[in-house]
């Protein structure tokens, strides 16, 4: 094993809700709930199994699948496919599970995978419910996380 040196994913992931990392909070790119819309792309690869087919049209309709279709990535997306049906089997080996761990992460479709690449999936919107008032109203709103520069005061150094 080599020694020294950066590694892929060393070191804390990134997060977004971070001050320091409010000044390039335009690189992270947010994709839609709803996912990728329109047809599934045509499978790549020779004779596809018919649980790779259902893979395939899955993973075209999830919200990822819009940064692959602007990259070229329909080859690596199969390949993932392909090589997970495999590992699904009882008998595959370890190693093979870690390569198709490996490739989900690099598709985005992890979490720590999403942070490496920095995606973040749009909050779905919820049905709408009455509004509220009063103080169920404040608690409602507050329930999402706020940053740490929202929660910061002006203090006054005069001393009062």
């Amino acid at each position: 094993m080599p020694s020294g040196g950066a590694r892929a994913r060393s070191g804390p992931p990134p997060d977004p809700n971070a001050l320091r990392r409010d000044r390039d909070a335009g690189d992270w790119t947010i994709l839609p709930a709803d996912g990728r819309p329109g047809p599934t792309p045509e499978w790549p690869l020779p004779d596809p199994t018919v649980r790779e087919e259902e893979l395939w049209e899955g993973l075209w309709a999830k919200p990822q699948a819009i940064v692959w279709e602007r990259n070229g990535q329909e080859l690596e997306a199969a390949l993932y496919v392909r090589r997970f049906t495999e590992a699904e089997r009882g008998d595959s080996p370890v190693t093979l599970t870690t390569a198709v761990r490996q490739m989900a992460d690099s598709l985005g479709l992890t979490v720590p995978g999403m942070r490496a690449n920095r995606w973040r999936i749009a909050p779905a919107e919820a049905p709408s419910a009455p509004a509220a008032t009063g103080p169920a109203r404040a608690a409602v709103a507050d329930t999402g996380r706020r940053s740490a520069r929202s929660r910061f005061q002006v203090v006054s150094g005069d001393g009062e």
